[in-house]
């Protein structure tokens, strides 16, 4: 039997279910909300309760994968897309 992902077209449009959605916030973090599963590198479910999670983009977080806050000290930023890795 094969584990339902946000991405599955079974699971989107449950019954009281969203849609996954990932945004980059600008110099932050990336921001997951809506249903989804969140796997640990043995593939093993964290069992998040959350509908809205951070991710850590800048590295530097101590609660890893998790945003703790930790850019806004540092010197972490994000520039504007110039466009997508294809266009290179």
């Amino acid at each position: 039997m094969r584990r339902p992902t946000s991405a599955d077209p079974d699971r989107a449009g449950s019954a009281g279910g969203h849609p996954c959605s990932i945004a980059a916030y600008p110099d932050g973090p990336y921001l997951v909300r809506g249903e989804f599963e969140l796997l640990d590198e043995d593939g093993h479910s964290m069992g998040l309760r959350r509908q809205t999670i951070a991710l850590c983009r800048c590295g530097r977080t101590r609660r890893a994968p998790f945003c703790d806050g930790t850019h806004k000290i540092g010197s972490f930023t994000t520039s504007p897309s110039t466009g997508s890795p294809d266009d290179a």
